[in-house]
């Protein structure tokens, strides 16, 4: 995809313009132009050249965008922008005030004039017409725009505003050469009536009032980019870098991959890089948005822009310049800003269409009010005062602000949306599906249990698995390693590894060869007796994983995994539950250990013993009953993203996963899950206000403007009062966007539903995993399966006590009021995500 920086664009209808040229030259599969970010990405195999000739053609401007370097430019051209229509502002102002002193002040109000002018109405008609010339000519832009825009049968804001303030100068001149006729008659008192139909200073006010709400249109714009603004701030000026055996202090740009760099404490970390001596606590709040400082090692990782705690470090850096962690948050900010939402469709439609609609609205109101009688100035008053209240820019601004400033709050709490539609579709997920390992456990298991099968001893075994699992990723191999280092065993060589993902290894060492994996796996390769079948079964009941290793296809013996739950993970599924969100989770562990994992975390669903695979498949399915977001951070997770209406990619996940999906947490904490949910649900409320107040503003504005109510209740606009009216519609709509700053994403209070959820009742033909407590033996499965399966609906109910757990499955809907009072008048207790 390449990005583009747009010029010349001042409404919604420019960027339907600049849409509709570049989707027309040959090679573009799409085209998405943002107002806001005056920014365009166009995706396909079209040469830039003719991008940019598209472009100029339809009476803009347009340069290839080059990386975070630009964006920063674009920040300071909102700056430079705002500070040059206040000057424009402060001078039209000046001459503005002395205008209406002429025209108001003194026809009006009866002010006394200099006495050159007294009785002198020619003169006074001048010199209005001097100063409204001048205050066009400062503002000359909207006419420029808008004439440019007319020639180019794509006409825009600017030229409703330029045919707007025209109008009322070309019919003012009109009037002075009446005037001057009166005065060749001798007919001084009906020249001087002719002041009142001069139109100058609606000609200067208008201009005058469409720069000021322009000007804070482009402060409250800025303020959009603050939180990008931030994230630029933090990026480290300078770097102490080793070089020819001294310390140098160089400009971070100046750091080549490879560089070794020292950090003193309190120090920024001025590129990505790997800790090679010494240990710290790095704060890492910049970048992920956790608080609690994070302890680094030599191994560990570190990041641009976090901030050394109190320990000195020697790093290799690996990432430099754009490549940085922090340079790839950037741009994926400031790409997904310049994305657009599905939701900003309608909206494009009208803008297309907008200007041209207006301005034969205004020729129809006037020639209207010309053939019931009323007076040629009345008439034009009213076609300028449709012109000028019409205002496309809130239509364009209400999606594209909206999802700025979304994506800036985001990014402060370390939640990344790739683009717009991530944005507003993550907040529509209904079904939640997640991965086991390292998404809802901590992904750093340890060793429970080592059990060798008769004939064979304990070191012999773990020397054996350690051996075999020394090469392999996955984390429950790491901790057989560990487990084997801690207890002094000797691994020997193996040669031709290989990794099944999901189901075992293999190697060879000598002339054996090397079996080891997942109960499911090694009973399909070689022979389990009953008694070590027994024993996995007992282990996975306890929440424990069984790994079972085999020599020349005999079985040696079984260890056991455990990994811990992540403390946040109960909260996180519990406010994914009361936002009306269905759990379930994915994993290839064997079912006992599941369902223990997930009756600590309280989710609904469980698939096991699934391959990598099939979790795609089964994602597929979840599909089918409502829109589903899969949450992973392992390679086996890659297809399942993929497939998913939304993947979300935790922040410890690998490079595989996070391309693969849409959201990427830069925490590795799963409440960062529900808080991007929150986050997306507040966006598009947020753009749905926006929308409406813009569509709104339009459909009452316009035929108040066209006098639509002038005879039922005399309510009659001015040019002024409609530009005044357009200045602040824009302004308005990104202030409102502006409010999404103030969104607390971690409060779990937003957007709990207190009706009836997915989760209030039990579907169709449906199997539930009910969570009980109370249940202490074989008596109380039979008493809980039998209140349950005494409701009308359920086919069957196997409770299990050692799990407190009971599969439920049903033939009908069933509320879950009802489940509750069966259960509890059997003296138990129904906990449902909790």
């Amino acid at each position: 995809m390449k990005q583009f920086d747009v010029t010349g664009m001042s409404c919604a209808a420019c960027s339907a313009r600049v849409e509709k040229a570049v989707s027309k030259v040959g090679g573009v599969k799409s085209c998405s132009v943002n107002l806001l970010t005056n920014s365009m990405n166009v995706d396909g195999t079209a040469d830039t050249a003719a991008i940019i000739s598209a472009v100029e053609k339809a009476g803009y401007g347009a340069s290839l965008k080059g990386g975070v370097q630009t964006d920063k430019k674009t920040v300071v051209t909102d700056k430079n922008e705002a500070k040059g229509i206040l000057y424009r502002i402060l001078v039209s102002a000046a001459i503005l005030l002395v205008l209406m002193y002429f025209a108001m002040g003194h026809n009006m109000l009866g002010l006394p004039l200099p006495g050159f002018f007294e009785g002198n109405a020619i003169a006074i008609a001048l010199l209005q017409m001097i100063a409204a010339a001048v205050v066009m000519i400062i503002n000359g832009r909207f006419f420029v725009s808008g004439t440019k825009g007319a020639l180019n049968r794509a006409p825009n804001m600017d030229t409703l505003v330029a045919l707007g303030s025209g109008a009322s100068f070309v019919y003012s001149v009109w009037v002075i050469f009446s005037m001057s006729n009166h005065m060749v008659n001798g007919q001084a008192e009906a020249a001087k009536m002719l002041l009142h139909e001069l139109y100058f200073e609606s000609a200067a006010m208008i201009l005058v009032l469409i720069s000021f709400g322009k000007m804070l249109e482009a402060r409250a714009k800025g303020r959009t980019t603050d939180a990008l603004k931030g994230l630029m701030d933090l990026s480290p000026k300078m770097a102490t870098v080793e070089r020819g055996g001294q310390t140098v202090s160089v400009p971070v740009e100046q750091v080549v991959k490879d560089d070794v760099f020292q950090v003193r404490p309190g120090e920024s970390i001025p590129v990505d890089g790997v800790v090679i001596e010494g240990h710290t606590s790095v704060n890492e709040s910049a970048l992920t948005g956790e608080s609690i400082p994070a302890e680094k090692a030599v191994g560990d990782n570190v990041s641009a822009a976090t901030v050394n705690g109190s320990g000195f470090i020697r790093c290799r850096a690996v990432r430099v310049g754009e490549d940085t962690t922090l340079s790839q948050i950037i741009k994926m900010v400031s790409d997904a800003a310049a994305t657009k939402a599905p939701i900003a469709k309608i909206a494009d439609k009208v803008s297309g269409v907008f200007v041209p609609v207006v301005m034969a609205i205004a020729v129809v109101s006037m020639i209207v009010w010309l053939a019931a009688g009323y007076g040629v100035g009345f008439a034009l008053e009213r076609g300028i005062s449709v012109l000028v209240i019409s205002c496309p820019c809130a239509l364009g601004l209400a999606t594209p602000v909206a999802i700025m400033v979304g994506n800036g709050v985001g990014a402060k709490h370390g939640i990344l949306f790739k683009n717009a539609t991530a944005l507003e579709n993550t907040g529509r997920v209904e079904i939640m599906a997640m991965d086991k390992t390292g998404t809802i456990t901590k992904g750093e298991p340890r060793v429970t249990d080592v059990l060798p099968v008769d004939g064979v001893g304990v070191d012999e075994l773990l020397t054996m698995a350690v051996s075999l699992e020394e090469k392999s990723e996955h984390p429950l191999a790491r901790a057989i390693v560990q487990y084997g280092r801690q207890n002094g065993t000797e691994p020997y060589d193996c040669n031709d590894f290989e990794a099944l993902a999901g189901n075992g290894v293999r190697a060879v060492a000598g002339d054996d060869e090397l079996l080891g994996g997942s109960v499911r796996f090694m009973s399909a390769n070689v022979a389990v007796d009953e008694s070590v079948s027994n024993s996995c079964q007992a282990l996975a009941e306890d929440g424990k994983t069984p790994l079972l290793f085999a020599v020349n296809g005999k079985l040696i013996g079984v260890i056991a995994v455990a990994d811990e739950i992540k403390p946040e993970a109960v909260k996180a599924v519990k406010e994914l539950e009361l936002m009306g969100i269905e759990t379930v989770m994915i994993t290839g562990d064997n079912s006992r250990t599941a369902n223990a994992i997930a009756a600590q975390a309280g989710i609904g669903k469980v698939y096991a013993g699934v391959l990598p695979h099939e979790k795609a498949g089964i994602v597929k399915e979840l599909k089918k009953q409502g829109k589903t977001a899969m949450v992973g951070d392992g390679i086996n997770d890659a297809p399942a993203l993929t497939v998913a209406d939304m993947g979300i990619a935790i922040g410890a996940g690998t490079d595989i996963a996070i391309d693969a999906a849409e959201v990427v947490l830069m925490r590795s904490a799963l409440d960062g899950v529900p808080q991007a949910i929150r986050l997306s649900k507040a966006v598009l409320r947020n753009i749905k206000e926006n929308l409406f107040w813009a569509f709104f503003y339009n459909v009452v504005g316009i035929p108040l403007a066209a006098g639509v109510f002038y005879n039922l209740m005399g309510w009659r606009m001015s040019p002024m009062l409609g530009a005044l009216a357009m200045s602040l519609s824009s302004f308005c709509v990104v202030t409102n966007a502006l409010r999404l700053n103030l969104f607390k994403v971690t409060s779990a209070k937003h957007f709990v539903k207190h009706g009836r959820t997915r989760h209030d009742c039990i579907a169709d033909e449906q199997s539930l995993v009910l969570n009980v407590e109370g249940m202490m033996c074989e008596h109380c499965e039979a008493r809980v399966k039998k209140a349950l399966e005494g409701i009308d609906g359920i086919a069957s109910a196997a409770p299990d006590f050692n799990t407190g757990r009971v599969e439920v499955a049903a033939t009908k809907r069933i509320k879950q009021a009802k489940l509750k009072k069966a259960i509890e008048k059997a003296g138990y207790k129904l906990k449902i995500g909790e």
